[in-house]
């Protein structure tokens, strides 16, 4: 099935939560421990949208939610106003398509439109999430580090790898 990348609408809200909904409960990615609720998952999202923020939507030929990505600041202090943490996640029934690559090459596209000059990636549980480490290195990103043991997630102790590439305006001159 042909897949079709576009902006995120406030109708996605249902469709995101139960692939969320899915990846919280059964994989160890997010390190949320009970899936957000609606209302607080539309709170998130459109405050990134509100902030233009870039939030791409994947869906099949039929316009069925099949997976999303966004990037989102990587901290809250100024500092790193210039740089993007990005968040990929996939129906499940539906990985192993290139949805994930297709949504993370155009959220790379949008997010180089924008005031942005890094974009990070924060892989949870890395040692089990291969596919995420290994989409993030064919676009670009440089492994740049694990943090050990730093997911506490279905009994188990969790690393986390930090990924990063820099966007086209990367560099050594003054982003302002």
């Amino acid at each position: 099935m042909a897949i079709t990348i576009r902006p995120f609408e406030p109708d996605d809200i249902e469709a995101i939560a139960a692939i969320y909904g899915e990846h919280v409960r059964s994989g160890f990615g997010s390190y949320e421990l009970e899936a957000p609720t609606l209302a607080e998952l539309r709170t998130r999202f459109e405050r990134l949208v509100a902030e233009d923020f870039p939030f791409r939507i994947a869906c099949d030929s039929d316009g069925t939610l099949v997976g999303y990505a966004y990037a989102g600041p990587y901290h809250t202090r100024p500092g790193w106003r210039f740089t993007l943490e990005d968040a990929i996640y996939i129906a499940a029934d539906r990985m192993g398509e290139g949805i994930g690559n297709a949504l993370l090459l155009d959220l790379i596209r949008e997010a180089e439109a924008g005031p942005w000059w890094q974009m990070v990636a924060v892989i949870g549980d890395s040692a089990n999430n291969k596919a995420s480490v290994a989409l993030h290195a064919r676009h670009g990103f440089a492994m740049v580090g694990t943090l050990k043991d730093t997911g506490w997630k279905g009994g188990q102790w969790r690393d986390t790898a930090i990924m990063q590439r820099a966007l086209s305006q990367g560099g050594d001159a003054s982003p302002d």
